[in-house]
């Protein structure tokens, strides 16, 4: 009996430490930093008769969204754990498990933009009048209005990353932590690159290099 006992023991403590070693990343692997990529594509965006629907491949289950009376979509879009869809009226945005799609009409005026930039966990699109984010993480819509005669010099999305750049300044927004993060340019300085890949974007400009981290959301600078 006291050997039965001891073969059992044995066997479900070799089970427990093979389990543990299974679960460990292997020799030469290292744990995945936040926002890294790739992510797989986990997300679709359909369009019904009179609605849309995010079909969600990590938790399951559909979300949809009732288009209006006379609405119709330009265009949609999904990539990683985002999905995006915009209309003649307003944009829309969704991500994995969230309760609901997140939506902004367009103001007078501000025509809907024909594309936008969408890395896996996030998203911005540019219009004549605001920068719109969509951070995959929260699952929400920022915004930040530009300013009169402020111009749009580049925009990018990659992985956990979004980015605008305009002459006075440079937004990013991250799934990690809610909002635009901002960045002011100085005066005279001019925008020479601009990128945006994984959880990283940096601006290059006449005068420093700034450098934005999404997992913790700050903007970093140093002169040239």
């Amino acid at each position: 009996m006291r050997c039965g006992r001891l073969a059992a023991a044995l066997g479900v403590g070799f089970a427990l430490a093979l389990a543990l070693v299974s679960a460990a990343p292997a020799r030469g692997q290292r744990a995945r930093a936040p926002g890294e990529t790739p992510i797989a594509d986990v997300l679709q965006v359909i369009e019904l008769d009179r609605e849309l629907a995010a079909v969600d491949g990590l938790a399951g289950g559909e979300i949809r969204v009732a288009l209006e009376r006379g609405e119709r979509v330009l265009w949609t879009e999904a990539r990683g754990r985002v999905g995006l869809a915009v209309t003649d009226r307003r944009l829309l945005a969704v991500a994995t498990r969230s309760g609901a799609w997140q939506s902004t009409r367009f103001r007078r005026g501000e025509a809907p933009p024909e594309g936008a930039f969408v890395g896996e966990q996030v998203a911005v699109v540019v219009t004549s009048k605001r920068a719109l984010g969509f951070d995959g993480g929260s699952g929400n819509l920022v915004e930040r209005s530009l300013g009169p005669r402020e111009q749009v010099i580049a925009a990018d999305a990659s992985g956990a990353v979004g980015l605008v750049v305009t002459d006075r300044r440079a937004l990013a927004v991250s799934p990690f932590a809610g909002g635009f993060f901002t960045t002011a340019l100085r005066v005279g300085e001019s925008i020479e690159a601009v990128a945006a890949t994984g959880n990283v974007a940096t601006v290059r400009t006449s005068r420093r290099l700034l450098t934005f981290q999404a997992a913790g959301g700050l903007w970093v600078e140093v002169d040239l």
